[in-house]
């Protein structure tokens, strides 16, 4: 079992950045593949970025590419997302997410085994 628990949101104004973190517990980090999810209210849950175990593969969702970075710390057991630039059209609620199994990066929650509790980012314009 795996424990996800996010942190870091908030309220920032469009063109403002906000990093967000998320600490896992109960399973060797470094053998879970790690992504983020979004969901916006009235939309379904979306994609938006991956990373394997070391950190050699991410993968990021087309709206969010050049903008957010994910990256991880396995000594920390912590993934990161840094959101830069952010604008109106991402606020939502963030969601970690971890997968066992293979080293291969996945943009469909459902690969993922678990999920955080989800954090909220509002940008205002």
């Amino acid at each position: 079992q795996v424990q996800l628990v996010e942190s870091g949101g908030g309220l920032v104004q469009a063109g403002g950045p906000l990093r967000l973190s998320c600490a896992a517990s109960g399973r060797t980090f470094s053998r879970l593949v790690m992504g983020w999810f979004r969901q916006a209210p009235g939309k379904e849950r979306e994609f938006v970025a991956t990373i394997s175990w070391y950190g050699s593969s991410t993968d990021y969702a087309d709206p969010v590419k050049g903008r957010f970075t994910v990256s991880r710390s396995n000594a920390k057991n912590t993934v990161y997302l840094q959101m830069n630039s952010l604008k109106p059209e991402d606020t939502a609620v963030y969601y970690c997410a971890a997968r066992s199994g293979p080293n291969s990066t996945g943009r469909l929650g459902r690969e993922y085994d678990y999920w955080g509790q989800g954090t909220q980012v509002t940008v205002s314009s």
